[in-house]
């Protein structure tokens, strides 16, 4: 079994016995589910943002703990503050040490939210909506292209995005016309290995209609230079920031440094 296979399966489990104690009846009577959805679509658009998708991240499977110290709040502002375009929060516990109320506390920002967890059930969805979230994630790996369309489909009904991750270029299949967003990401996932040219040889071969995010592997302004002229729109970024003593620092000066190599360009 793959990293993933073991990840999915246990998601399966904690899922079932998450909803054996809250029905979705009672999900939607969440204060938080009354909240209204931002666009993590438009907010990309906007020039007067990063293009980046700053996240918070405690562990991973790759690299243990990462930073377990951090304060969700005071990250999380200094990403809004230094011009996020969205903020995406692991909420799988045991691989990755987050929550479901990581997102309620990040709802302060006035950014979109991207719930990032392993997404194998409609339920799931309705979660992230009553935990304050404006964006699911949706991993191709982990579901069937009829399954992306189906929960693309739930996800639309509450007033949420969908981001759509692939990884090669099998998985272009899973794209259909309803999806938000499609993300490359750069590691793979059996080996977690880290490429940005894996975005490189997929941007091509994604709808010019649907704007790209490119995941993983981006460690400095240079790469998102790059990217960019390579036409993605989005950068989501987590263990760069996640793994400073300061996350907030971190992030600013990473900003400071991608606008001086931008306007040189």
């Amino acid at each position: 079994m793959t990293i993933l296979d073991t990840i999915v399966a246990h998601k399966k489990i904690e899922v079932a016995n998450r909803q054996a104690i809250t029905s979705i009846a009672q999900l939607e009577q969440a204060a938080f589910f009354k909240l209204p959805t931002l666009s993590l679509k438009s907010s990309l658009a906007d020039k007067n943002r990063t293009g980046i998708i700053a996240e918070f991240k405690r562990k991973s499977p790759s690299k243990g703990i990462i930073n377990d110290t951090a304060s969700l709040q005071a990250v999380t502002q200094a990403y809004t503050q230094f011009g996020a375009s969205g903020i995406s929060v692991l909420t799988d516990e045991l691989f990755f040490g987050g929550r479901l109320s990581d997102l309620e506390e990040a709802t302060i920002n006035k950014v979109p939210l991207l719930r990032k967890d392993f997404m194998i059930s409609e339920y799931q969805i309705v979660e992230a909506k009553a935990s304050g979230a404006s964006v699911i994630l949706l991993i191709a790996a982990c579901l069937s292209p009829k399954q992306v369309r189906d929960m693309t489909s739930v996800a639309h009904d509450l007033g949420l995005e969908v981001l759509l991750e692939i990884h090669n270029e099998e998985e272009l299949g899973h794209i259909n016309e309803a999806i938000d967003l499609v993300g490359v990401n750069n590691r793979n996932l059996k080996n977690f290995e880290v490429s940005i040219d894996i975005s490189l040889n997929l941007i091509n071969q994604i709808p010019s209609s649907i704007p790209a995010i490119a995941e993983s592997g981006i460690d400095n302004p240079n790469t998102i230079v790059t990217l960019q002229k390579a036409g993605f729109t989005g950068f989501l970024i987590g263990e760069r920031f996640m793994k400073e003593t300061d996350p907030t620092i971190a992030f600013a000066n990473f900003v400071t440094e991608l606008k001086l190599k931008q306007n040189a360009g």
